[in-house]
């Protein structure tokens, strides 16, 4: 492999990286109770007998 293709291959796995590390960032710091729900089904509640 010349210089071109490793450069090429290190720029891809450095996206991918940063798109891999950002989404486990964005959803382990997602605070579910600060967002509006996108579907607002009805709640269900469970009766104990």
């Amino acid at each position: 492999m010349n210089t071109a293709i490793k450069v090429t291959l290190l720029a891809i796995v450095l996206v991918l990286g940063g798109m891999t590390a950002s989404f486990i960032w964005f959803v382990s710091t997602w605070d579910k109770e600060a967002e509006e729900p996108v579907v607002r089904a009805p709640v269900v509640e469970e009766v104990h007998a």
